[in-house]
């Protein structure tokens, strides 16, 4: 396999720098390392986005989470490995990602749960970390980028160096 293009981000200029302060904005809120890796692995699940997915696996991975969660994260309802406010964010992030697969795209039961366990400066960072990964895995995913040696490359220098990563 090879990708159909280089990455957007890294042809369009500045594109990488908006998104990865997009990205470091919602950071900034609060929200915890470990539900923030959580949700942008299992939105990546959703889209079919290998090299995010391979990102915030690793990712979760070197913050010590077990293999268990890593490896469950996409039957998450019928694991007993993540906390309510986990779940909470999880079913979030489905429904946020699929906006297209139903009428109310957001149910109240959805965001309440979420607003019942993260204040809202979390709240806000969870919804700015759900529309960013969904963002990423969008890029990815429709110009088939591989993961591997980029991830690689990432995990070890993730700061923005000029216009690549």
């Amino acid at each position: 396999m090879k990708p159909r293009m280089a990455n957007p981000v890294m042809t369009v200029p500045g594109a990488m720098n908006a998104l990865q302060q997009f990205s470091t904005a919602a950071r900034s809120t609060g929200l915890p390392e470990t539900t923030r890796y959580l949700v942008e692995a299992r939105a990546s699940q959703i889209n079919g986005c290998s090299v995010c997915l391979d990102m915030h696996a690793r990712e979760l991975k070197a913050v010590g989470e077990p293999d268990e969660r890593v490896v469950m994260l996409g039957a998450w309802r019928e694991a007993p490995y993540f906390s309510d406010a986990e779940r909470a964010a999880l079913g979030l992030t489905e429904s946020v990602t699929r906006l297209a697969d139903r009428a109310d795209p957001v149910p109240d039961e959805v965001w309440e749960e979420a607003a019942r366990h993260y204040d809202e400066s979390q709240l806000a960072g969870l919804v700015l970390t759900i529309a960013a990964i969904n963002a990423w895995n969008r890029l990815n995913a429709a110009t088939r980028q591989i993961s591997g040696a980029w991830v690689d490359q990432w995990i070890s220098h993730p700061e923005p160096v000029g216009s690549t990563a």
